[in-house]
């Protein structure tokens, strides 16, 4: 007995043994890799392409494909030339600024003497203002490049839900999306990228850096002056070649983010085209209206030009234009209502296919037709209708 139990025992452990270890966390190769398609919108069920209509009222909203490290790149890069090529006025202008006030600080109160500020503001505007505009214009071009021209206030009208915070969303956009981890390793190279040029730039001029301990102010203030403009160009540069892989990242999170499921792309189909049963309300609306019409029109017509069973155009003398009238025209169903109409009031229906065909197609409803058809008209009315009824139909 006491064996059997071993036996038994035995063969639970070795069973224990083959299956999987449990474990309230289980840990295993694909725990730490993170599956961007997580984050994709087709999780959501948006699963189709953005309409030119969603893309459109995306736009006039103001959400549009931008790249901001573009925008900083060129913002960085255009005033840092700026300031590289106006270094002599602008050092002029503090010189000149410098010895003005200091040649007149003990003839000038500065809390009564009002000239002071406007001395002030005036040399303030020449050192400041061309860097502004230069700012400016850079900061209106990397938009333009990118989005063209847009000018909306949407963007700043008042929602409640843009002062609500809503954290978990907050974090779930930042942290725990595609944008989050891009935007992680990409904050990673632009360190790297402006830490490298500070120390390629600072090794290549150890050596000047070194021996400003013993060189004059001016030499001093040049030299560090002339690196650091350096470092903030070849920066600029380099953070302006990675705008280009962050600017293609943007446009298809942007093609992401305005996926659409097809139950939008329906409603948004009967926004634009109308809802059918709308449109077969007005649809049996106009059939009724045009049975009318062609009831009143008909009587009237003088001849009626069929091809034989698709189209069908009433014609009718026009005394004072002195040429043909079309009264109605119809295809299918509606020619012929138009025939059996025209049989029921005695009215001629001749068939020509050209003539038929090309009345419905050139001519509208309540037109004269054109010149070019005339010939042939006179000689289909000559071929089924007598003098005298040629000459009452003119009026003659």
């Amino acid at each position: 007995m006491r064996n059997e139990k071993l036996k038994i025992k035995n063969e639970e452990l070795e069973e224990f043994d083959k299956a999987e270890p449990s474990c309230p966390f289980p840990i295993s190769h694909s725990s730490f890799f993170i599956d961007l398609q997580w984050f994709a919108a087709e999780e959501e069920g948006r699963t189709e392409e953005p309409t030119e209509t969603k893309i459109r009222k995306a736009r006039e909203e103001g959400r549009v494909v931008k790249s901001q490290e573009l925008i900083g790149a060129i913002g960085l890069l255009l005033p840092a030339m700026a300031l590289l090529f106006m270094a002599p006025y602008m050092l002029r202008t503090c010189a000149e600024m410098i010895r003005f006030f200091f040649l007149r600080i003990a003839e000038i109160d500065p809390v009564k003497d009002r000239i002071i500020f406007a001395v002030f503001l005036n040399y303030f505007v020449k050192l400041a203002l061309p860097l502004l505009i230069v700012a400016m214009v850079a900061g209106i071009f990397s938009n333009v490049v990118q989005i063209g021209f847009l000018f909306t206030t949407k963007p700043l009208e008042f929602k409640i839900d843009k002062i609500i915070p809503n954290f978990s969303a907050y974090f779930s956009k930042t942290l725990f999306s595609t944008n989050g981890v891009f935007n992680f390793f990409k904050s990673i190279i632009k360190m790297i990228i402006i830490g490298g040029v500070a120390f390629f730039l600072i090794r290549h001029d150890i050596n000047k850096l070194a021996n400003l301990q013993t060189a004059d102010l001016f030499l001093s203030v040049r030299t560090i002056a002339t690196l650091a403009v350096k470092m903030i160009i070849f920066s600029a540069i380099l953070l302006l070649v990675l705008s280009i892989p962050d600017y293609m990242f943007q446009r298809s999170q942007f093609r992401e983010s305005l996926k659409m499921s097809r139950q939008e792309i329906v409603e948004e189909r009967k926004e634009d085209e109308g809802d059918p049963q709308i449109k077969q309300r007005l649809r049996k609306r106009m059939q009724e209206i045009m049975s009318t019409k062609i009831r009143e029109s008909v009587p009237k017509a003088d001849i009626v030009i069929t091809n034989p069973t698709h189209f069908a155009v009433a014609l009718q003398f026009d005394k004072w234009m002195g040429a043909m009238r079309v009264l109605i025209k119809g295809e299918d169903e509606t020619a012929l209502r138009i025939k059996k109409i025209a049989y029921e009031y005695n009215i001629d229906v001749v068939e020509n296919k050209p003539l038929a065909r090309a009345l419905y197609a050139e001519v509208e409803i309540g037109d004269v037709v054109p010149e070019k058809f005339w010939r042939i008209i006179s000689e289909v009315i000559q071929s089924v209708k007598s003098l005298d009824e040629i000459n009452r139909m003119v009026g003659r």
